[in-house]
């Protein structure tokens, strides 16, 4: 009686030890799956963070061109803005030295007598 418990048994096991090892290799394939996924998720986002570096520099290159440019403009607006105020002082001097032409003319007509129409 001994020996067939035993048997029975044996075929238990190697049902279950063929079960376990089904769970196994499909657990072992969900694994490589997910491998293959994470893979390509790097993958991917290495290529995404390539692309954002390469953006970063071309605007920090532009960034750059345009701290020239700005720099320029400054320069020509500072040389722009001192010929204005060199030309503004030049004909509010020759508006002054007009008004004292004017003045003077003034003065030396009101000293002249001139004759009645009597």
């Amino acid at each position: 009686m001994m020996m067939a418990v035993i048997g029975i048994g044996g075929k238990q096991e190697k049902r279950t030890a063929a079960a376990a090892e089904s769970e196994l290799k499909k657990r072992n394939e969900e694994l490589e799956k997910a491998l293959r996924e994470s893979k390509e998720r790097e993958e991917q986002m290495k290529r995404q963070l390539q692309s954002a570096w390469e953006r970063l520099r071309v605007a920090e290159e532009a960034e750059e061109r345009l701290c020239s440019q700005l720099g320029d403009l400054e320069a020509e607006a500072v040389h722009q803005a001192r010929d204005y105020h060199a030309r503004i002082v030049s004909l509010m001097d020759q508006l002054s030295r007009a008004q004292t032409l004017l003045l003077n003319s003034n003065a030396s007509s009101s000293s002249i007598a001139l004759p009645s129409s009597s």
